[in-house]
C-alpha cells in the first residue's frame, strides 16, 4: 500500500522513491493525474540529475490541441517496496503519476485538504 495526502490545491500527492542506473535514489512528491495515461512525468532537470537513460521520443496532444515533443527515459520506481522499471516522460515542472503506473491497483482519495490518498494492489 502507498499512502499520501491531498494538498491545499486539492491535488492527491504521494512520495515515491526513484532510482537512477548508478543506484542514486531520490524521494519525489508526485501528483496523481487520472487524465494522464502514461506512467510518470519528471522535470527534465531531475531526469538529468538521476542520469536516467534515454529510450525514445514521444508526442503529446495537449488540452488546447497543440502538440508537444518530449524525451522518454527509463526509470526505476520503488513501488510497494520493490523496484519496478517504468518509462518516465521528461516534461513539465511537476512530477505526475499516470494511470499506467496505477494499473492493477485501487485508488482512494478523500478529497479535502489533508485528506488521505491510498493506492492499494487488488
Amino acid at each position: 500500500m502507498i499512502e499520501g495526502v491531498v494538498n491545499a490545491a486539492h491535488e492527491a500527492v504521494v512520495t515515491l522513491p526513484l532510482r537512477g542506473p548508478e543506484g542514486q535514489t531520490r524521494e519525489v512528491d508526485v501528483v496523481i493525474d487520472t487524465g494522464f495515461t502514461g506512467f510518470l512525468t519528471l522535470p527534465p532537470a531531475l531526469v538529468t540529475e538521476l542520469e536516467l537513460p534515454f529510450l525514445s521520443r514521444g508526442l503529446a496532444v495537449l488540452a488546447n490541441d497543440s502538440e508537444a515533443l518530449f524525451d522518454i527515459h527509463g526509470a526505476t520506481v520503488i513501488w510497494e517496496g520493490a523496484p519496478r522499471s517504468i518509462e518516465a516522460n521528461a516534461v513539465g515542472s511537476t512530477p505526475l503519476a499516470g494511470m499506467s503506473l496505477l494499473d492493477g491497483h485501487d485508488l482512494h482519495i478523500e478529497v479535502e485538504e489533508g485528506g488521505r490518498v491510498v493506492i492499494e494492489a487488488r
